[in-house]
């Protein structure tokens, strides 16, 4: 049993939205991200909220990333308002990008083009930044789910056949 659980994936949502801080906004699309992992094979320990901007994103990233072995999917903040820092935030905290993540989650439709998201490694965790969209963020992640699980194998240098 012990051995299954270690081999678990484990997933942490994090939601960049002023509106979903201070009350005014509901949380659909952390809601959504945390269901779609589950229902991919992700066990979500963690979701939480962070106001908008680099600063908050990037905190929030760290503390989630400390010791943490696993994915963590970010949803808001990628788009082109002045408060959309999440690719920033999540680009100070980064040790490296991930960019073919970032590439796959922009082409799923004609809309993920305006998605400024970027993927990348911190520690033993893999960071995607999707749209604060409900539909956008679940196909964004849709697009690279296939290869998150091995991606992480590798990451945890594990066995991860080529």
């Amino acid at each position: 049993m012990s051995d299954e659980r270690e081999h678990r994936l484990e997933a942490k949502v994090l939601t960049c939205s002023d509106g979903v801080v201070h009350g005014t906004r509901e949380d659909k699309s952390g809601r959504a991200l945390a269901d779609f992992l589950a229902a991919n094979g992700f066990d979500v320990v963690e979701r939480r909220v962070t106001a908008d901007g680099a600063d908050n994103v990037a905190l929030a990233l760290s503390e989630m990333t400390n010791g943490f072995a696993g994915l963590i999917a970010s949803t808001g903040g990628t788009g082109f308002a002045p408060r959309d820092q999440t690719p920033e935030g999540t680009r100070s905290v980064i040790e490296r990008e991930a960019p073919g993540l970032a590439e796959a989650m922009r082409l799923c439709n004609p809309l993920g083009r305006l998605s400024r998201g970027v993927a990348g490694i911190r520690g033993n965790a893999i960071i995607v930044n999707a749209p604060g969209s409900t539909k956008g963020c679940v196909e964004q992640l849709e697009a690279v789910i296939d290869v998150l699980p091995h991606a992480l194998r590798l990451l945890h240098d594990t066995d991860a056949s080529h």
